[in-house]
């Protein structure tokens, strides 16, 4: 499950690490209040999943609440990789004197957490690490030790912090690791850390949870809950929707459909607690797009229940107008109850990913 900047920035000041002060606006009326309230420049960044946000146009400055006003209904307009802006995270605009880079990751091929951290901060790490190696610091951090204060200390040093910071920007790194194995995380990352003349800040910040661990994260499973109507959206150019609870298995029944020769029209990651409203609305979503001529849902069950997957198909194929062919893989929590739900309702299933890919493939062949 990945959260929003501003909801791993709330993680991030919980935990003690220093982010900048800022608000969440859904207009550009709401955004111009809070101009008129904070009476400093502001930055404006808007919310999504995807990263290039930047590049994309999906970060602007503005000096004014009139200003703001304008920058805000810019944004709120704005699609980036194929999601809709529907949240700005406001903030100071802060006055930045160097930039850093840390984050930890799982290295599954190492089977341990990897703290990276680079003074080449703000920068695309493949970029550093392609053109400047030298500067990216790898750590690996023994899972069956503690990570102690001054390990974080000898990569700032290996960092080539300048001695001043060298304890602020350690403080950042311990911080960043304890709240990576707090929360199950597979990714925690600031991008890029700021000086500035008041302090070090986290300007930037990335988090993501291992879906399988979120039923011992009940804080972060509310967060589920709040961003229902969000997903991890992208349109493609085929003609196959694929909505899979999880990216690992999204991506597995993207890959599966090619192996059988279709074409994936959508990923679309409805995330590991899923309701039956959250179902609908993935469904309403994909049907909608004229381009799609088959959709393969593929559940496997944890978090998510079959039997709310199964309701939510039903009430789908109940009130939509369009009708799409669908081919629903369904297996894991509940099961036998989704299923009985489905067959009740005149609706066929497959427990095999496998089988369920290859009939949708077969479907949109014959609707050539």
């Amino acid at each position: 499950m990945k959260l929003f900047e501003y909801q791993a920035k709330d993680l991030f000041k919980k935990n003690g690490i220093n982010v900048p002060t800022g608000k969440i606006v859904q207009s550009a009326e709401e955004a111009e209040e809070v101009a008129t309230e904070f009476g400093i420049p502001l930055a404006l960044k808007s919310q999504v999943l995807v990263g290039g946000r930047g590049k994309a146009g999906g970060i602007k400055f503005a000096d004014t609440p009139s200003q703001t006003y304008e920058i805000a209904n810019q944004l709120l307009m704005l699609e980036i990789k194929g999601e809709t802006v529907k949240k700005i995270l406001m903030e100071e605009k802060l006055n930045v004197e160097s930039e850093f880079y840390i984050s930890v990751v799982m290295d599954r091929s190492a089977k341990k957490p990897l703290i990276m951290a680079s003074t080449q901060g703000g920068m695309d790490i493949e970029q550093v690490a392609m053109e400047t190696p030298e500067k990216l610091i790898k750590y690996h951090v023994n899972p069956l030790e503690e990570f102690l204060p001054y390990q974080a200390r000898e990569i700032a040093i290996q960092m080539g912090v300048p001695n001043p910071l060298i304890s602020k920007v350690s403080g950042f790194i311990f911080k960043l690791f304890t709240i990576f194995e707090k929360y199950d995380a597979t990714t925690s990352e600031i991008n890029p850390l700021v000086v500035t003349p008041n302090g070090v800040v986290a300007a930037d910040g990335k988090f993501e949870i291992d879906d399988d661990a979120l039923y011992r994260q009940p804080e972060l499973l509310n967060l589920v809950t709040e961003e229902k109507d969000e997903f991890a959206y992208v349109k493609l150019d085929g003609d196959i929707a694929v909505i899979g609870n999880g990216a690992g298995l999204t991506l597995t029944g993207m890959d599966m459909l090619k192996l059988y020769g279709g074409k994936p029209a959508t990923f679309l990651d409805i995330g590991g607690g899923a309701s039956q409203e959250n179902i609908a609305q993935a469904l309403d979503l994909v049907i909608s797009n004229p381009q799609v001529k088959v959709v393969f849902l593929n559940v496997l069950g944890g978090i998510t229940r079959a039997d709310d997957v199964a309701g939510g198909v039903i009430n789908v194929l109940n009130e939509t107008k369009r009708k799409i062919p669908l081919v629903i893989r369904l297996t894991g929590t509940n099961e036998e109850e989704g299923q009985r739900i489905l067959t009740d309702a005149g609706v066929s299933y497959e427990t095999s990913m496998e089988a369920a890919a290859e009939k949708a493939v077969e479907m949109a062949r014959s609707l050539n």
